[in-house]
């Protein structure tokens, strides 16, 4: 007897329709497995043969043959181990009603007992199931919230393989998960565990932190140990502008085909914040992998990647977030597939500025070796310099400022600023697809929205003259400049909003490196 169910594989943060076709035929007791699995799904057929005896049930006493179609795709994991044991179950005239299974796409790993295990990638699975006109969706317990996000598709959830059967033979024994996403949604988006507030001084290091949240714009604090940079890029996704519904499906798609979502989550919404360690691989930064995954870039997509320590990552690693910063995606390419992942970060990297920390250091005298803090900077490429929008001097806390009772402006004060000027620009970049902040921008569409007077013009040009930058760099100060004219509600770009601007290339200037 033939049966067909379905079930689902995953790619980049995509998901393809897989039909389980099962056939159990006369011939001598030999179970086939084809259409291109891999190692953990040709061992499905020990877990799913475990976990049928286990409760109560048989397996064919013939022929058995599953098909996994269409069978020019490579099929990974372990997530058809449930498709294929109710197909075995409905071929094998152990179900009522075997036609029910094509209502339905079905997906978890099963153990050797039939208890279902968490899969990755309910997400994609289930707006590829709703997309393709299914009529539910069942899914491990653990999935079910996740995929319960995807409005007009009944969600199952299931913890064991008796209840898959229960509910084939009768709908109405297990009810479909409700989820109420914008509500959640909405109300998780405020919380946030650290808060602006807390920062004694660094006034100029908010208001740097302020323009590249407004912007989306990258920036690099460079300061001696202890002067707060970490602290301070920690608390940026308390000032970032609130995630659209848009972006939190977007993001909230990559964590879970990278099986990065909590049990039971839904939306995630709050920007993400990666924070890497310094002796990650290239692969692990930009993804890869025999079967591409998402990297740390595309799990900071619409929101902050955080390099401590910028000069302690290997080159190789560097330099290969160059194309992605500039193209705001990924593409993994393998010898049959090549696959996209988003990569629209915001990059706030941090460092000392020598060695032993002090150079610059406004009473601490530098130690290290004449040469060492040029050699020391000249670990990060001047391409990758050059598309970092803010370079930024951190200088230590005076005690004054340190002892303080008084609190700083909250991050929500700062926010609705952010939150303005971002208006300001949703409104002026509305006809523009795929730009929605000055970041973002091309040089064609530069030109049109950074149009300066005659004295932002000299003043730019002496400043180029003298810091001897490039024309990326040009690009970037035009850019800074129009995020700075925003937040001060200004429709054209004055020279103050220039010279603040200019301010932040301190790695360009004379004074660093020696």
């Amino acid at each position: 007897m033939l049966v067909k169910t379905y079930g689902s594989a995953v790619y980049g943060v995509e998901a393809i329709t897989i039909t389980v076709e099962v056939n159990v035929m006369p011939g001598n007791i030999h179970y086939y497995i084809v259409g291109l699995p891999d190692n953990a799904v040709k061992e499905s057929l020990q877990r799913v043969e475990s976990a049928i005896k286990t409760i109560g049930y048989q397996m064919p006493r013939t022929k058995l043959v599953i098909n996994l179609a269409p069978a020019d795709i490579k099929k990974t994991g372990s997530a058809f181990d449930l498709a294929i044991a109710i197909g075995i179950i409905a071929a094998n005239k152990q179900l009522n009603d075997p036609d029910k299974l094509r209502d339905y796409v079905i997906m978890g790993e099963l153990n050797l007992d039939g208890t279902v295990q968490p899969i990755r990638g309910a997400l994609p699975i289930a707006i590829t199931a709703r997309k393709e006109g299914f009529k539910g969706l069942i899914v491990p317990k653990q999935n079910c919230r996740e995929a319960g996000m995807v409005n007009s598709l009944p969600v199952y959830g299931i913890g064991h393989l008796t209840e898959l059967i229960n509910l084939m033979n009768d709908p109405a024994s297990i009810e479909p998960v409700a989820v109420n996403t914008r509500e959640e949604f909405f109300q998780a988006q405020d919380e946030f565990e650290f808060d602006f507030s807390e920062v004694k001084g660094q006034e100029n290091i908010k208001r740097a932190l302020e323009i590249a949240a407004a912007g989306s714009h990258n920036a690099i604090l460079v300061g001696p140990p202890g002067a707060g940079k970490t602290m301070l890029a920690k608390r940026l996704p308390s000032i970032l502008p609130p995630l659209s519904l848009r972006e939190a499906l977007e993001t909230t798609k990559i964590h879970s085909v990278a099986g990065k979502l909590p049990a039971h989550a839904t939306l995630i919404a709050k920007r993400p914040f990666r924070s890497p360690h310094h002796t990650i691989s290239d692969v692990a930064l930009v993804g890869g992998g025999g079967i591409p995954q998402p990297g740390e870039i595309s799990l900071a997509h619409n929101g902050v990647l955080f390099l401590d320590e910028l000069p302690e990552f290997k080159r190789s690693v560097l330099e290969v977030m160059r194309q992605p910063m500039e193209e705001r995606r990924v593409t993994i390419s393998r010898a049959k597939v090549a696959i996209d992942f988003p990569a629209s970060f915001m990059l706030i990297s941090s460092m000392n500025p020598c060695p032993c920390g002090f150079y610059n250091h406004p009473e601490k005298e530098c130690t290290c070796a004449p040469g060492a803090v040029h050699k020391y900077l000249n670990r990060i490429s001047g391409p990758l310099l050059d598309r970092i929008d803010l370079h930024v001097e951190v200088t230590p806390v005076a005690f004054n400022d340190l002892s303080a009772h008084k609190n700083g402006e909250s991050s929500e004060v700062i926010r609705t600023r952010v939150i303005d000027a971002r208006s300001i620009q949703t409104e002026r970049y509305k006809n523009k697809a795929g730009v929605y902040c000055n970041a973002q921008i091309n040089s064609k569409q530069l030109k049109e929205v950074c149009v300066l007077d005659t004295t932002g013009q000299n003043l730019l040009k002496a400043a180029m003259t003298k810091l001897n930058l490039s024309a990326r760099a040009y690009d970037r100060i035009l850019k800074v400049s129009r995020t700075i004219a925003d937040l001060a509600a200004s429709e054209s770009i004055l020279p103050e909003h220039i010279a603040e601007a200019i301010t932040y290339r301190n790695l360009d200037r004379d004074g660093w490196g020696g």
